[in-house]
């Protein structure tokens, strides 16, 4: 079956019986991993985890069918997370759909498949497994998207909220959930107690990236200065780095995208006050690499810091090639 977005809460937050697969596939990987922690939760708090990968599938095939239908040792709720699924996986879908048992969910996030692939098609064509497609929402669809997920932690934004979020956090589900997250603790919302959210409760709860120190750090990656780049500790953790950077690489972006339009270098250049030497696909890149650390800075792996460090290392020194 395919999903259309209404549908798809629903489906989450209540895991039937019946449905063995929920296929995550697109270029949303942020989002589809979102998907699945939500399944999870719905399959029940503290379920046991299965990981595995496309790869290991490939290679025994019926391992999906058989963890889906295995019981854990204690009797616990159980589900299995399978990342990187892609067109080797289709044997392994199609012996999980046509067992005779299964108990467990599958959630199985599959970025790279489109629509038009076997595995998607097959999966389509199940009544007991169901895909959903995952693009990274626009800027109207970000901002609307933060009102539902706000709605679910008894939070109603106000104003021009939804549209600040959006902004921050450049439509990444994972780190949108993050910040509705911290909102809804900061005002100590919950759904059976509403709470609602204004521009001064975004505010208080913002990473500041005011400090001066902070500034010229981010003022180093994006002149080419590796040196002062790379810094033995970040001040204030990873995440306001990583949006300082954000932002910067956002505004340049801007900049590139009204020369590509037809203004002057120099009319750009005098209006924003920068120097500007920026091209946009390596800005876009910039701008990814960016969100995975900042992805992994709140996944709490520990691989935050250490992925923050190299980036600027690395956006330092390809911004220095760029002169």
């Amino acid at each position: 079956m395919k999903l259309r977005p209404e549908q798809v809460a629903a489906k989450l937050d209540r895991p039937g019986p019946d449905i063995r697969l929920y296929l995550f596939h697109g270029p949303d990987t942020a989002g589809a991993l979102a998907l699945a922690a939500r399944l999870a939760k719905g399959v029940g708090e503290g379920a046991e985890r299965v990981d595995m990968d496309g790869a290991m599938l490939k290679g025994r095939p019926g391992l999906l069918a058989d963890e889906s239908a295995s019981m854990s040792l204690f009797g616990d709720a159980r589900f299995i997370r399978v990342t990187g699924m892609g067109e080797e996986s289709v044997e392994a879908v199609t012996l999980l759909l046509a067992a005779e048992r299964a108990g467990n969910p599958v959630a199985a996030i599959a970025p790279t498949i489109k629509g038009t692939s076997k595995l998607v098609k097959l999966v389509t064509a199940s009544l007991n497994a169901v895909a959903v497609a995952c693009y990274v929402p626009d800027a109207a669809q970000a901002a609307k998207l933060a009102v539902a997920m706000a709605r679910d932690h008894g939070l109603r934004l106000l104003g021009d909220v939804p549209d600040r979020l959006a902004a921050v956090t450049a439509g990444d589900r994972a780190v949108l959930a993050s910040e509705i997250e911290k909102l809804a603790l900061y005002l100590d919302a919950s759904p059976e107690r509403p709470r609602d959210a204004d521009g001064e409760a975004f505010d208080a709860i913002g990473a500041s990236i005011a400090d001066a120190e902070m500034n010229g750090i981010v003022s180093a990656m994006i002149a080419g200065d590796a040196a002062a780049a790379a810094l033995p500790e970040m001040p204030g953790g990873p995440i306001p780095l990583l949006r300082g950077v954000a932002r910067r690489l956002l505004s340049l972006a801007e900049m590139r995208a009204e020369i590509d339009d037809g203004e002057s270098v120099d009319r750009v250049m005098e209006r924003h006050r920068v120097f500007f030497k920026e091209q946009a696909a390596r800005l876009a890149r910039a701008l990814e690499r960016v969100r995975d650390a900042e992805r992994a800075a709140l996944s709490g792996s520990g691989l935050g810091e250490v992925m923050t460090a190299a980036e600027a290392i690395a956006i330092a020194r390809a911004a220095a090639r760029g002169r």
